[in-house]
């Protein structure tokens, strides 16, 4: 019900502050977006009867992240315009389609934490600023191009971050692949949604083109990814000391025991 008020809400917004004509098409292939994910949840949920809606949620979030990772990918480094060189420029056919199946996706997910109250006010905090920007984005009819980019470097880690969870419901976490699951997800957070991101704002920021409102948002969402930095980097702490003092007892449980000035092997 939050996700159809959202829209409601949305597609009424698109109507007062925008041509019409041009806002119709996207407003309808944002709800056709959005009902698509819904009916796709809804499938997973009957398919899965034994697991839990959270199980079926992240099925969803896990398609999304690998499909928008890949359509954005394509706009960023084939189809262009390249986003550090041509921040604020007019948006094309294929980023307003990645951009409205995104959008989509993203009024859903936000109701579903809202109902099921899953999140914390960092990650709810993101997806409003995700969703404001990129109607923004689609309404002024220009920036999509940077705005793509950021929804690659963002997405491009979700599905390691759903497969860690797949991982720990089905008690395989804590082995060598989960191991290797939180190596590469530690690894492209940084240097792609750190390191890229930033980048990307120096470029939409540096840029006359782009509307300042649209900068501010955009230094905002990256202010939320450094703050999904800190709570990763307190993660990978933790866990290095989990790894030490595993090592360190497993050290001692297998060292040799000294008899009388000799070395004996347990």
């Amino acid at each position: 019900l939050v996700a159809l008020f959202g829209l409601g809400g949305l597609v009424g917004w698109f109507w007062f502050w925008f041509p019409p004509l041009r806002m119709v098409s996207i407003a309808l292939e944002v709800t056709c977006s959005f009902v698509a994910w819904l009916f796709l949840y809804a499938c997973c949920c009957y398919w899965n009867r034994h697991r839990s809606y959270e199980w079926s949620c992240r099925l969803v979030t896990l398609l999304h992240g690998l499909i928008v990772t890949g359509l954005s990918g394509y706009t960023v480094f084939l189809d262009g315009p390249w986003p550090l060189t041509h921040a604020g420029s007019p948006n094309t056919a294929l980023q307003i389609h990645v951009l409205s199946l995104t959008l989509g996706y993203f009024i859903f997910d936000l109701g579903w934490c809202l109902y099921f109250q899953t999140e914390g006010d960092l990650m709810l905090l993101h997806h409003t600023l995700s969703i404001c920007g990129m109607i923004m984005v689609l309404g002024l009819g220009k920036s999509a191009t940077e705005v793509n980019a950021v929804v690659f470097v963002s997405e491009i880690t979700n599905p390691l971050l759903q497969t860690r969870w797949f991982l720990r419901e089905m008690g395989c976490y804590h082995t060598l692949l989960g191991d290797i699951v939180d190596f590469f997800f530690v690894s492209l957070f940084l240097v792609l949604r750190i390191g890229g991101g930033a980048l990307i704002m120096y470029a939409m920021v540096t840029s006359p083109a782009p509307s300042w409102l649209l900068k501010a948002g955009g230094l905002a969402m990256y202010v939320v990814s450094l703050g999904f930095m800190v709570e990763i980097c307190r993660f990978v702490r933790r866990k290095m000391m989990k790894k030490s003092i595993s090592w360190t007892s497993l050290r001692s449980v297998n060292a040799p025991v000294q008899t009388n000035g000799h070395l004996t092997a347990r």
